[in-house]
């Protein structure tokens, strides 16, 4: 029976499709009318928006519902016109630049570089020139030393002069900075004290003989002894005028030949003042510069007595060297001749300006083994043999400062030359 009977169940489902096939369509078509009914209500909201703008009543089909508020703000893209959209603020367009575009048949030019100006290239010419000037001097500095032999000067002193090898080196330092050049502000003025025999006088005779090798030429060193070209006899005021006249001749001629002159005054303490005046005339700037190319050496005994005190209260410096090592003894004789060139200054200014503008090099005592060296050069050089123990011998006849276990010779080699004579 179950199996006759027809089922009604499909006949049923069939008008039920077909009636949601019809009202999918009309539900869709209900949709898109509101929504056409929303787009003109709110372009009837906005202001300037149409003829129907002031009465407000809806289009036809539209029905009068309550706009909600978030249709008030729009936010999705309407075809509006464009004079119907909010005004906003123009943004600034970027400038691009215009490519130069030249035509296939002419020729193609870079565009001028700006002018610059001509004060600009004179500036550069100059700073070329003064560049090459300074290369110039620098190459050349050594140019003009190379003319005195400086090298052999130094060990002729090392050589020729016992127990001063810190004023030898001062001496040749000096003369080296001082003649890299052959125009200078001012002359170099050396001061060379210390007490009697301990070696200046012997100094300044090397120098002369070295400089009138080198310069080959004996018009242009002068050596003034003040003992003898100006005793107690003869007017200071003739004294001054002779040596005015003798240092102007000498620099006149250096300078005729673009040479350094060296000049040598010894007994330097025996001078009068109006001849002390007259030599720190030639350092003024508003002398001729003929007298600032020169080299003064003044050998003076000034100043002897605070040499001898500071050798003897510092004997025991020069002892064999701590276990410190040999620098920190450089050092200390260094820190020690500083201070002894500062206390000769200090009591040489009190006797004459001359003197603050010199270089001071201070010649300090000998101790034994230095008189038994110049015993030994000396018999050497009359054709003795120089013995070791006969030079012991005669050094033993002299006097000596016994001090800290060293001893210093009070005259230092200045009899040295009168006892070999004897032999």
């Amino acid at each position: 029976m179950d199996r006759g009977q027809p089922s009604l169940e499909p006949a049923a489902a069939a008008p039920r499709a077909s009636g949601r096939c019809v009202i999918a369509p009309v539900r869709a078509v209900l949709r898109l009318r509101r929504r056409v009914c929303v787009l003109r209500k709110r372009r009837l909201l906005q202001p300037g928006g149409g003829p129907d703008v002031g009465t407000g009543a809806p289009r036809p089909g539209c029905s009068p519902r309550a706009p909600r508020a978030d249709l008030d703000q729009p936010k999705f893209f309407t075809f509006d016109s464009p004079a119907e959209l909010p005004s906003r603020t123009p943004r600034k367009k970027r400038r691009r630049s215009r490519l130069v575009l030249y035509p296939e048949t002419s020729r193609k030019y870079r565009p001028r570089v700006e002018h610059r100006s001509r004060a600009q290239r004179c500036l550069l010419l100059l700073v070329a020139i003064v560049g090459f000037q300074v290369l110039n001097a620098i190459e050349n500095l050594d140019d003009n030393a190379q003319r005195y032999d400086l090298d052999g000067l130094e060990k002729a002193l090392q050589r020729a002069v016992f127990g001063q090898p810190a004023a030898v080196s001062r001496i040749v330092a000096l003369m080296r900075d001082y003649l890299a050049t052959h125009v200078h502000s001012r002359p170099l003025l050396l001061a060379l004290h210390g007490p009697s025999g301990v070696g200046k006088s012997h100094v300044g005779r090397l120098l002369a003989r070295h400089f009138r090798s080198v310069l080959e030429d004996s018009a242009l060193v002068l050596q003034y002894h003040a003992r003898h070209h100006c005793p107690e006899a003869r007017a200071a005021q003739d004294c001054r005028e002779e040596l005015a006249r003798r240092v102007a001749d000498v620099v006149a001629q250096a300078e005729a030949e673009e040479k350094t002159p060296l000049l040598v005054l010894d007994d330097v303490e025996l001078m009068p003042r109006p001849l002390l005046d007259e030599l720190h005339g030639f350092l003024q700037p508003q002398r001729s510069h003929h007298f600032h190319n020169a080299i003064y050496v003044l050998l003076s005994g000034a100043g002897g007595a605070e040499v001898t005190r500071f050798v003897l209260q510092n004997a025991s410096r020069a002892l064999p060297l701590r276990p410190d090592g040999p620098r920190s003894a450089e050092a200390a004789a260094a820190q020690a001749e500083e201070d002894l060139r500062a206390s000769l200054l200090a009591v040489l200014s009190r006797e004459h300006p001359l003197w603050q503008a010199a270089a001071i090099v201070p010649f300090l005592l000998l101790d034994k083994r230095d008189v038994v060296s110049c015993f030994r050069d000396e018999m050497a050089g009359e054709g003795f043999f120089p013995d070791q123990a006969r030079a012991e011998n005669l050094a033993a006849q002299l006097s000596f400062y016994r001090v800290a276990g060293r001893e210093f010779a009070v005259t230092g080699c200045k009899q040295v030359v009168a006892t070999v004579n004897l032999l």
